[in-house]
């Protein structure tokens, strides 16, 4: 049976943070701290070695695999900053016309610089993921 690698653990996020070496993606990392933890309200912890997330939920597919997620989540990735957030319905979609330069993934969004994004859009993006999360799964 897969046993999912990203789990929760007790690693320090401020930990983690200082270990990021690019000094700008370093302070980066701790601005997007700053906003996914007051749109969220929840303490910042990490998943994995490099993700630090924000709430959580259990999830279970139709296939039958199952497991735990952060709601929502970033990641200081050398190459870029790493956004974990649910982006399958339209409000979002329209607030990303709106966000800045970025390139898209399947389940995240990648940012170079917090300069290259509108910080209030992110908010709204995070608020709407919460949002859609807690509609579909039960969330601690």
């Amino acid at each position: 049976m897969y046993e999912l690698k990203t789990k929760e653990n007790d690693r320090d996020v401020i930990e983690f943070i200082e270990s990021v070496e690019h000094p700008k993606r370093r302070e980066d990392a701790y601005r997007f701290l700053d906003i996914f933890t007051q749109v969220t309200g929840k303490q910042a912890k990490m998943w994995g070695p490099s993700i630090i997330g924000f709430g959580s939920y259990h999830y279970k597919y139709d296939s039958g695999h199952e497991g735990d997620a952060p709601v929502v989540a970033f990641s200081p990735r050398k190459a870029r900053h790493s956004l974990y957030i649910v982006m399958d319905d339209e409000k979002p979609q329209e607030l990303l016309e709106k966000f800045g330069k970025f390139k898209m993934g399947k389940a995240c969004i990648y940012v170079n610089k917090i300069e290259d994004i509108d910080t209030n859009v992110l908010e709204k993006i995070i608020k709407d993921t919460v949002q859609t999360v807690k509609e579909r799964y039960d969330v601690s």
